[in-house]
This record gives structure tokens, C-alpha cells and sequence, in this order.
């Protein structure tokens, strides 16, 4: 059956259908991208022949086929864009904004793993990475601080420092008076691709009493429990959410654990992340975190 033979019209509205070819060529698409968008269900035509199986489209559908060209163009996934062009005109272009923003976030995290990498690779790290990274000292008060830890790999951090610290500081709104500082992350031994820890997630709070009754009501469940976090002394360094991306977040502690070494200070306690500002509405070059040793004379 070739173009001459196929139907012309859409046999329930009478609206000109348009042969996959012809289809093809308005939408500048390849008749083999269309038959691929059809079994995704993605783009499907308006009318198949049921003893040739050939495809029809309605001249209406173009402007969908185009959208879904120009998606592609911004390298997104076929089944993020089928999610989306099933969408209303806002929804479909929030979808598109949140997309961006990961890709744009995404490329912050390996822009900064090009620097490490090249210090790295290069063995001058210090020299080209490790001078982005200014390094102070503060002195932090006692506080007492809900706590979880948990025995896991770099790759399940990102996904469990938020889960833990969003439990914990609910815990602590809820129960233990409020949260009196920000939430961090103490690392008792390397959290690596091969070594997993353990980390310990950390909330202060401002009631100490309710606290110890919150963790006896939680007993040993994720971890949890209350403890006491003496005054000390910290060296830090402030960066960005792209650079806390693993491993490039290595060089900030290779920096700060460098600083001390030349300050002739030593290392008092396990290495730390402490988290100021809210993840989630922060951007790839905001600044989140800063990387932490607890350090003394």
C-alpha cells in the first residue's frame, strides 16, 4: 500500500490525516524517531491501518512532534519527556525548569571535579584546588544534640543526611524544645566508595531533659540516641553545594587538615560537614557547608 492508497481522513472527525512521510517531514522528524515515539506512547498516530499497519497523523499533532524535537535538543530523557508533555501548559513548563535546574546542578558538581581532578592528576592539588578554599577557626559552645549513625558507602550519603537530619530536627522541633544550631554530620572513620564509616547525623536542641526522655522513647531505632558535644575549637572551610559532591568535597578537607598542619595545630576530633542553610533551596553555587576538624593546640 503506498501514499496514494492510505486514508485521507480521520474516520471519526473527518480531519485530514497526514501519511507518516509526510508527517515526518513537517515535524523533521524520522519516520523511524515516530514509529519509537509510538511504542513509548510518547507520540501516537491518529489512525493505524489495521491490514498494513501503516501510521497516520492529523495535521493538529506537529506542534507536539516539534516540542518533543526541541526537548531532546536539551538532552532530555524519552521518559521524562512523555511525563511532561502529558502536562498542562504550566505543569509541562515547571517540569522543564526543574529539569534544568538539575542539569545546571549537575554540571556545577563535575565543573568542580575538573579542578580536583586536575590537581589531583597533576600532583600540584594544593596549588590549583586547594587555593579556593579559605580556612578559619571559630569556637563552638557545648551543645547538646540529637543524634543518628549509621554504617554506609559515599554513594548512599546524599539520600540518608537528609532523611536523618529531616527526622532528627523534627524530633527536636517537636519534642526536645526546637533546634538551637545547625544540623551536622560527624564522620567517626573515611566514608568512601569502599569504606563506610560510620557517620553520625547531629541535631542541637534547646531542652536537654526532654531530649534524654525523647531518647529513651526512641531507644535504638536508625541509630538514634542523645549525647553531650564539648566546647571546642573547629578549623573550617565554607563551599558551595556543587562542591560537596563526592569526591571533590575531599580537597575542602584536604585543605583545612593542610591549614592546620602549617599552623602547627593538631587534630582533636573526627572531621565534620555542617550544614547552614536549607539544601533544597539552595543553588550549585550557594554556599551550604562548612567542612570541619575540631583542633587544638
Amino acid at each position: 500500500m503506498d501514499d496514494a492508497h492510505a486514508p485521507r481522513d480521520d474516520r471519526t472527525s473527518g480531519e485530514p490525516l497526514l501519511t507518516i512521510g509526510e508527517f515526518a517531514a513537517r515535524a523533521r522528524l524520522s519516520p523511524k524517531a515516530l514509529r519509537l515515539y509510538d511504542r513509548l506512547g510518547l507520540l501516537t498516530p491518529a489512525y493505524v491501518d489495521a491490514s498494513t499497519g501503516y501510521r497516520h497523523y492529523r495535521a493538529a499533532q506537529v506542534e507536539r512532534a516539534r516540542t518533543v524535537v526541541l526537548l531532546r535538543r536539551l538532552g532530555m530523557p524519552l521518559a521524562e519527556i512523555t511525563a511532561t508533555v502529558r502536562l498542562d501548559g504550566d505543569g509541562a513548563g515547571q517540569a522543564v525548569a526543574a529539569y534544568w535546574a538539575g542539569v545546571e546542578e549537575r554540571h556545577a558538581e563535575q565543573r568542580t571535579l575538573v579542578g580536583y581532578l586536575r590537581g589531583r592528576l597533576s600532583g600540584r592539588g594544593f596549588e590549583m584546588y586547594g587555593k579556593d578554599f579559605e580556612v578559619k577557626t571559630v569556637d563552638v559552645p557545648e551543645q547538646y544534640v540529637l543524634c543518628e549513625s549509621r554504617h554506609l558507602l559515599a554513594e548512599e550519603l546524599p539520600g540518608w543526611i537528609d532523611a536523618s537530619t529531616r527526622r532528627l530536627e523534627e524530633a527536636a522541633e517537636s519534642e526536645c524544645g526546637g533546634v538551637a544550631g545547625s544540623a551536622f554530620v560527624v564522620y567517626h572513620a573515611e566514608v568512601t566508595q569502599d569504606s563506610d564509616g560510620p557517620a553520625e547525623a547531629c541535631v542541637p536542641v534547646r531542652d536537654a531533659a526532654a531530649a534524654r526522655a525523647w531518647a529513651q522513647k526512641a531507644g535504638r531505632q536508625r541509630g538514634t540516641g542523645v549525647r553531650v558535644e564539648p566546647a571546642h575549637r573547629i578549623a573550617y572551610t565554607r563551599i558551595t553545594k556543587a562542591q560537596v559532591a563526592y569526591p571533590q568535597i575531599l580537597g575542602a578537607f584536604e585543605a583545612v587538615e593542610a591549614w592546620v598542619a602549617r599552623e602547627g595545630l593538631t587534630v582533636a576530633g573526627a572531621c565534620r560537614e555542617i550544614y547552614f542553610v536549607d539544601w533544597d533551596s539552595a543553588g550549585p553555587e550557594d554556599q551550604v557547608c562548612d567542612v570541619a576538624f575540631p583542633v587544638g593546640e
